[in-house]
């Protein structure tokens, strides 16, 4: 195999892998449920599309004016526990970090510190570096062919 075709499959593949497809294969999917007690804390359930829970994962709160808190870690069973701040407005996203590819984003409405957990909407924030792999491997392959007929 010559060396411009070998290093356009290597670029093939890595694109593929990079994908969109792939990125998603693992995704997370989240939901909060609501304590009965007096806390008025919040349950977060995390788990990866297949089933599995999402254990130690960063979970953040950000406010409407972009402010971030981490509020901890996802325990193995893909929970974490927390309250929002008593007075909260306006709408808030709920961050679930387990690594790359592996995010989850929760847009919460809130209204005087209690989440309106009928109208939470899952965000979907773009990746570009996948499709961008893709773009460069096509673009190559693209250039190859191209000196390939100039000979």
């Amino acid at each position: 195999m010559t060396q411009p075709v070998s290093t356009a499959l290597r670029a093939l593949a890595l694109a593929l892998l990079l994908s969109p497809a792939a990125a998603q294969a693992h995704g997370i999917e989240s939901s909060l449920t609501r304590l009965e007690s007096l806390t008025n804390s919040l349950v977060l359930e995390s788990r990866f599309s297949n089933g599995e829970p999402t254990s130690d994962a960063v979970v953040r709160l950000v406010a409407p004016d972009g402010e971030s808190l981490e509020l901890g870690r996802t325990n193995a069973e893909g929970q974490l526990s927390f309250a929002l701040p008593k007075q909260a407005n306006g709408e808030w996203e709920l961050q679930v970090d387990g690594g790359p590819g592996h995010r989850d984003y929760l847009e919460m409405p809130v209204k005087a510190g209690q989440a309106q957990l009928d109208q939470i909407s899952r965000h979907h924030h773009s990746n570009p570096v996948p499709w961008l792999s893709a773009l460069g491997a096509t673009a190559m392959l693209l250039g190859l062919q191209r000196m390939r007929r100039s000979r």
